[in-house]
């Protein structure tokens, strides 16, 4: 394994089949009773919810996303990536077998479950002015800030007409 990274990121564990709570369960007791809270921060089987119509009554369940995968946030060291392997149940991590291989931010976003929360310098009603994008160069006001999408809607006079559009945060800075 090369050098240790303080950075703690996603991880994906390959599980036999039907045993993603299981090693959830397992990791989440030894992290506490090895007191690896500082290495290996949450373990995640991602569910999404299933609405079932069947004999015309409406029946939700929860079914996981990638079966046989439990994602972990982690910093991997010799004594982390152990643990976590040696687990029952798992059968490795995805990447080489030597070194496994984080999820990049945009893997982790596109999953739904991006937890880092951006902090934005500006509020509704602020002036704004877009730094990237097709609309670069424009200066509009924060109409709205929507933490959970990321997204800020900014009213852009263009064409001599007030409009709404909406962007990612890292597009505009204010003025």
């Amino acid at each position: 394994m090369s050098q240790v990274d303080n950075e703690p990121k996603w991880y994906v564990v390959h599980t036999y089949s039907g045993y993603e709570n299981k090693v959830k369960t397992d990791l989440e007791k030894t992290v506490k009773n090895r007191e690896l809270e500082n290495f290996i921060f949450d373990i995640v089987v991602p569910m999404e919810e299933q609405i079932e119509i069947k004999d015309g009554k409406r029946k939700t369940n929860l079914k996981k996303v990638f079966p046989g995968y439990v994602l972990i946030k982690m910093i991997v060291t010799e004594e982390s990536w152990y643990i976590v392997r040696n687990t029952r149940g798992v059968t490795g991590f995805v990447g080489s077998a030597t070194e496994p291989i984080a999820l990049t931010p945009e893997e982790i976003r596109n999953m739904g479950f991006d937890t880092a929360v951006i902090e934005v310098d500006y509020d509704v009603n602020d002036s704004v002015k877009v730094v990237n994008g097709p609309l670069e160069g424009f200066v509009g006001v924060v109409q709205e800030i929507n933490k959970e999408k990321n997204k800020v809607k900014v009213i852009v006079s263009m064409f001599g007409r007030e409009t709404p559009v909406e962007l990612e945060f890292s597009q505009v800075e204010k003025i």
